[in-house]
């Protein structure tokens, strides 16, 4: 079934919309590809805190788009990971790479006037500061993180807090993201949802998940965006 399905075309599964203003991005995923990071950065914080055994990142990785104290809140894993994990992601963001196509979408957008966000699961300082290594932080006109509004994803508020910086209201903007918490995210906000299948995804999850569009490639958002 899930065969069948991943080479079945994705439909647009909402078409009475109009273009919008504004385009919010999750980060991991959608932007950029810090997988394998995320797993290293993971593996090593299990080991120097938990201790030997083989740490659970696949059951980690279902939970990706929420904050990190969140995860581990639910997996019931000590808060105390975090920060050999920031410390890690930090050491290794030079490892992280913006997917193909991205940049041309994002620069494309721009150059079409919308405005562009980023809300993401991690902080806002980690998130900005990788961006600008990667030197796209100028892209963007708001960069948001999970520390920095009152309820993280699925949560609405970062989705809200990114429209109230932007000047947009929910119907004149977009939410793309790889993960349910994400297009919840967006929902609950009254945002279209659009799935990204570019990253490393689980389809068939966001499939169930409903999201207004799903997209296999970036440069596909452009189209999209201009219905």
């Amino acid at each position: 079934m899930e065969a069948e399905l991943s080479r079945a075309p994705i439909p647009v599964l909402a078409t009475a919309r109009h273009p919008p203003r504004a385009v919010i991005f999750d980060l991991d995923g959608v932007l950029v590809n810090s997988f394998e990071v995320m797993r290293e950065a993971f593996t090593i914080a299990y080991a120097e805190v938990v201790g030997p055994g083989r740490p659970p990142f696949e059951e980690y990785s279902r939970h990706l788009g929420r904050y990190f104290p969140d995860i581990m809140l639910i997996m019931g894993l000590p808060q105390n990971m975090e920060a050999p994990f920031v410390r890690e992601s930090y050491r290794l963001a030079h490892r992280v790479t913006v997917f193909n196509g991205v940049l041309d979408t994002v620069r494309t957008l721009r150059e079409r006037g919308l405005l562009l966000a980023v809300a993401t699961g991690k902080s806002g300082p980690r998130a900005r500061s990788l961006l600008d290594q990667l030197g796209v932080l100028s892209l963007f006109d708001h960069v948001i993180g999970s520390d920095e509004v009152a309820r993280p994803k699925p949560a609405p508020d970062i989705v809200v807090h990114a429209l109230n910086r932007l000047g947009v209201s929910p119907q004149d903007a977009v939410m793309v993201g790889d993960a349910v918490t994400d297009l919840a995210s967006a929902s609950a906000a009254g945002v279209p949802a659009v799935a990204a299948l570019w990253g490393e995804t689980d389809e068939a999850e966001l499939v169930r998940a409903q999201p207004d569009a799903m997209l296999r490639e970036p440069g596909e958002l452009l189209s999209w965006c201009s219905v």
